[in-house]
C-alpha cells in the first residue's frame, strides 16, 4: 500500500536526496512539502523545493512555507559548509520566489484529505511541526504516524559534543513533540544515520547511468553528493561515504526495510549550559523507569537491503 507523506524539510543536499529517493518510491507518495529554516534560511528552502519540484515535473506537490525561526527565539544557524551556500553544494538554482509562503494554515487541508492514511516525516529543525502541535491539537491526532530524523543517543552530537543539529536548532519544538505527540514518535539518530554511507563508487555507478540514460534528474546527484563526501572527508578522513541521513528516514518506511527499534522514555534537555538540546534516552534494564513519554528509537538498519532498495529506486527514474 502507498503511504501518503508530508515532508517538513529544510532542504540542505541530505534532505534533496531523500526527497528524490520518496519522489520516485513505488511505494511513498509525497502529498505536500513543508520547507522550513534550518539547513538554510526558510527563503533559500523555499526556493530549493521549488527547484525540486520543477526538476522532477512534480508540480502537482503543494509546497508550504513554515518557520522562519526557532521557538528559542535565537537566531537560527546555518551550515554553508556542510550543505552549500543555497543549501545545494555547487548547485545555484535560478529561480526567484516572490510569494512570501505564509501559507502553513493550508497544511490542515493536506491533514483531513489523507485523515487516518497519513505520514508526516520530518527531516529538519521541528519548529514547525512544533507549531502544528500547538495549533491544532486534535488534528494531529488524524496522523497516522510520526519519523523523525535528529536526537543523538549514548554517541557525541554533530553540532556540539552533546547535541545534534535538528534538536539542537530548537530544542523547544524537540521538547514540545515529545511531550505532547498523540503516538510514539519513530526517532532516527545519529546512531543509526551516520552510517547510512553512500560511497564515491556508488555515486560513480550512478552518475554513469545517468550520463547513458540522458537523465538530467539524476544527474545531479554527483555533484551533491561530491560536495556533501568533501565535507565530511575533511571532517574525518577515514570516513568512507557520505552519511545521507534523511534518505534512511525515508527508506525505513518501505515495506522492504528493515530497522529495528527500541521502546524508551525520552526527553530533551532545554535549560542552557553544555547539555543544551541533548536527546536522552532511559535505557536501563530496570522496571520503574523514568517518567517521561516513551518513543520508538531506532537503532539498527540492514544496511545490504538500504543500499539494494536506494540503487534500484534511483535508477528506475523515468523521465
Amino acid at each position: 500500500m502507498v503511504k501518503n507523506i508530508l515532508v517538513f524539510s529544510d532542504f540542505g543536499i541530505d534532505d534533496i536526496v531523500a526527497a528524490m529517493y520518496a519522489y520516485f518510491s513505488e511505494e511513498i507518495e509525497i502529498v505536500g512539502i513543508v520547507a522550513d529554516y534550518g539547513n538554510v534560511s526558510k527563503a533559500d528552502a523555499v526556493r530549493n523545493a521549488t527547484y525540486l519540484q520543477r526538476l522532477t515535473g512534480r508540480e502537482d506537490i503543494p509546497i508550504f512555507g513554515g518557520a522562519e525561526i526557532p521557538l528559542t527565539g535565537m537566531k537560527p544557524q546555518f551550515y554553508p559548509d556542510v550543505h552549500g551556500v543555497e543549501g545545494l553544494g555547487p548547485i545555484s538554482p535560478d529561480i526567484d520566489i516572490e510569494d512570501a509562503f505564509e501559507n502553513f494554515d493550508e497544511i490542515k487541508k493536506i491533514i483531513e484529505k489523507y485523515s487516518g492514511n497519513l505520514i508526516i516525516v520530518n527531516i529538519g529543525r521541528l519548529s514547525s511541526l512544533a507549531t502544528a502541535f500547538i495549533l491544532y491539537p486534535a488534528l494531529m491526532k488524524k496522523v497516522k504516524d510520526f519519523y523523525i530524523m535528529g536526537g543523538a543517543f549514548m554517541v557525541p552530537g554533530n553540532v556540539t559534543p552533546l547535541a545534534e543539529a535538528n534538536i539542537f536548532g530548537d530544542p523547544y519544538a524537540a521538547n514540545i513533540l515529545i511531550n505532547f505527540a498523540p503516538k510514539p514518535i519513530h526517532i532516527f539518530p545519529l546512531n543509526v544515520t551516520m552510517h547510512a554511507i553512500i560511497t564515491p563508487a556508488m555515486v560513480n555507478d550512478l552518475h554513469n547511468y545517468y550520463q547513458s540514460t540522458n537523465n538530467k534528474v539524476g544527474l545531479i546527484i554527483k555533484p551533491l553528493i561530491d560536495y556533501y563526501y568533501a565535507f565530511y572527508k575533511k571532517m574525518n578522513p577515514a570516513i568512507t561515504g557520505s552519511p545521507i541521513h534523511d534518505l534512511l528516514t525515508f527508506w525505513a518506511l518501505t515495506d522492504n526495510s528493515v530497522v529495528n527499534y527500541i521502546e524508551a522514555p525520552v526527553t530533551i534537555i532545554i535549560s542552557g549550559g553544555d547539555a543544551f538540546g541533548k536527546s536522552v534516552g532511559d535505557f536501563r534494564k530496570v522496571a520503574d523507569k523514568a517518567d517521561y513519554p516513551v518513543h520508538k528509537i531506532a537503532t539498527y538498519f540492514h544496511y545490504p537491503a538500504f543500499i539494494r532498495s536506494f540503487i534500484s529506486t534511483m535508477k528506475n527514474l523515468n523521465f
